[in-house]
């Protein structure tokens, strides 16, 4: 779709509103989508219960940056690494999840409105997430997400869209700035405790900070809300997203720290998708007794050409349901499960500059992922408790070829795994809490890994194995005057842990995945808050990432590749709510290695950015987003490769010097 066409569509977005007279109320906050406090309260008292590390990141931490992706909204939750690739695509891991994969993601259970985005072979686009309409994102890392059904070693991150009843009337923003960028968002909330209804819709279009990295989407999201009775409640989501990013491709180091807007025009390559959710959720209240259940269904089209073109379209559709008590007594409990069944149907064809060519492979995906889980909490004593609960999950992957050009291979591998945990809470004073926990998690791989593609040839690897991690970790979190912290220590011991590495990086053909040995993840995450007075705040996160093999016949105990051993960012904001400005820092002293030999690591940086706000008119305000400041050219995130050459385009660099800002406004 033409940039035009998206202009057209974000002015078209603001134009009713020129009819909407502003009402003079000093209440309303215009930096922020909602102005009820309700459903992230109870997210944070969930935190609260959690014996790990977990957080709650509300749409005011985040309201002055021009939001690209869902690294714009995570920057300052502790233990989330997160780096940009070019547009939307963004690595995220948590406690070394998907380490290696150097495109979409793994290890993750991504959802929106608690409810998985997450395809049936547990793999996703994290793109067709909007964090533009999101009240709050809550964030669990590893076992600690288990009331989400997640077993991984990453954990959970569920997207928390507004409802119409706390986000009354209607909210609009406009941002624009460097490389083109536009974006216009308007959302319109209604209704009381009964009924109620939110909905936004956001365009956006912009050239990217690379050669061949223009981006335009359209993306609309809508929820009903009923109270059906005093006990029963029901809500109804719909979302969807049309998503254009051409794909800038990565760069060798010396064109990454001397040219970094290069970009490859070779095959002119695309991630093009279409999609559509469909969700409910009813919940049935008896006391302290609460019973969730949803179903939903999932539509998606890919259109992504890359060495080939793979054109797929998938249909995920699934349930899940959740049993809580808790009347504050010495035992509560949760028990709960998920299915989700989808099927692909999975073409190639030859990439001709852009186009389908002749057909090269046409299959049917089918898999199913399932859970049951369950976790008790006892309180033998005030302040103290003890927590005991487990996850099993299982699930298959199966492929049938009608047609293909080359070698392949149809096949069928199952997977099932059981993941206790126990954990320990304690709170000595209001506000202080230490935890600790051990617990096991499992990966199961996805179409990528079971059916490989290695030059010509697609191979179904029946001998990949799932990925498992004991995990123990420590930790505590809490606010004591003005100083709030969050810190937590883990190490978790992985056999079979889900390595990738780059078959021919120069031809573009993805990674390979095999199972490594034996590996070790452990670190620091940290967050950190200072607000003296009204008019000051520091925060700033720290992590501390030591991943290696342990004795490898091949790698030894070699460091793995890609994530750095320390990140810190820190901002300091000065002013209120109101009118503020707040520098800010990221921070690496030493890259990464950018293989598994350890032949190579990548340089350290700083990079120092801004953001700003302030008051124009009642209910309306400016806001500014800088970026890299002093324009500093350093590779932000690598795609693992076995030994590092010169030659070697693996590297993807940080974002460039760019500006933007914008208007926004509640009406």
């Amino acid at each position: 779709m033409k940039a035009s066409l998206f202009a057209l569509a974000a002015a078209s977005v603001f134009a009713p509103l020129s009819a909407v007279p502003a009402f003079a109320d000093e209440a309303k906050d215009p930096t922020i989508i909602v102005t009820g406090r309700a459903a992230a309260d109870a997210a944070e008292e969930r935190v609260r219960q959690t014996p790990g590390g977990a957080d709650v990141v509300g749409y005011q931490d985040y309201a002055d940056k021009t939001v690209v992706s869902l690294r714009d909204t995570l920057a300052f939750s502790p233990g989330v690494y997160t780096q940009p690739r070019f547009g939307q695509e963004v690595r995220i891991s948590i406690r070394g999840s998907g380490l290696s994969r150097g495109f979409h993601m793994r290890g993750l259970t991504l959802l929106q409105d608690g409810v998985p985005i997450n395809l049936a072979d547990d793999n996703g686009d994290f793109q067709e997430l909007e964090p533009i309409f999101f009240d709050h994102l809550e964030v669990y890392r590893g076992a600690n997400a288990l009331r989400f059904g997640s077993g991984t070693l990453g954990g959970a991150i569920n997207g928390v869209t507004p409802s119409g009843d706390t986000a009354k009337g209607i909210y609009a923003r406009l941002d624009v700035g460097s490389y083109d960028f536009l974006r216009g968002l308007v959302s319109a909330g209604f209704g009381d405790e009964r009924a109620s209804a939110w909905g936004a819709l956001s365009a956006d279009t912009g050239d990217g900070d690379r050669e061949h990295a223009k981006r335009n989407s359209l993306r609309g999201h809508l929820n009903v809300k009923l109270k059906l009775s005093d006990t029963v409640s029901t809500r109804f989501y719909g979302s969807a997203n049309h998503i254009v990013q051409e794909l800038p491709g990565a760069l060798t180091e010396a064109v990454a720290l001397s040219r970094p807007k290069t970009g490859s025009f070779a095959g002119d390559q695309h991630r093009d998708i279409d999609s559509l959710r469909l969700q409910n959720r009813t919940r049935v209240e008896w006391g302290s007794t609460s019973l969730e259940a949803g179903v939903f269904l999932n539509s998606k089209e890919l259109f992504h050409p890359i060495f080939q073109v793979i054109d797929q379209k998938s249909t995920d559709y699934g349930g899940f349901a959740r049993l809580e008590h808790d009347d504050q007594g010495p035992l509560a409990f949760t028990l709960g499960g998920e299915i989700r069944r989808g099927s692909t149907r999975a073409r190639q064809f030859l990439n001709v500059n852009g186009r389908r060519g002749a057909l090269t492979l046409d299959a049917d995906q089918d898999a199913r992922t399932a859970n049951l889980y369950g976790e008790v909490r006892f309180r033998p004593v005030e302040h103290l408790t003890l927590i005991a609960g487990g996850i099993y999950a299982d699930g298959w992957r199966a492929r049938e070829v009608s047609f293909s050009t080359a070698p392949t291979q149809n096949g069928r591998i199952d997977f099932d795994q059981f993941s206790p945990k126990f954990g320990m809470l304690f709170e000595p004073v209001a506000d202080v809490q230490l935890y600790a926990n051990y617990s096991r998690s499992a990966e199961f791989p996805g179409f990528g890994e079971v059916f490989q593609t290695v030059g010509t040839t697609s191979t179904f690897i029946g001998a990949i194995r799932p990925q498992r991690a004991w995990t123990a970790e420590i930790g505590t979190r809490g606010k004591r005057g003005a100083l709030g912290w969050d810190v937590s220590l883990y190490r978790a011991t992985l056999k079979g842990e889900l390595l990738q590495y780059n078959v021919n990086v120069n031809g573009g053909i993805p990674a390979s995945t095999f199972n490594a040995d034996r590996t070790l993840h452990q670190g620091v995450e940290a967050g950190l808050t200072l607000e003296p007075t009204a008019w000051l705040r520091l925060r700033q996160t720290w992590q501390y990432s030591d991943f290696r093999f342990r004795n490898d016949a091949v790698f030894g105990d070699n460091r793995l590749p890609v994530v750095p051993r320390h990140a810190l960012r820190s901002e300091v904001r000065l002013g209120g709510e109101a009118l503020h400005v707040a520098p800010s820092l990221e921070w690496v002293p030493q890259g990464a290695f950018a293989d598994y030999a350890n032949t190579h690591r990548t340089r350290g940086y700083a990079l120092l950015g801004v953001t700003a706000a302030a008051p124009l008119l009642d209910g309306v305000d400016v806001f500014l987003d800088a970026r890299n400041l002093t324009g500093k050219k350093a590779v932000g995130d690598i795609s693992a490769t076995l030994r590092a050459t010169a030659t070697s385009a693996i590297y993807y660099p940080v974002e460039r010097r760019a500006i933007y800002g914008g208007v926004r406004a509640r009406f």
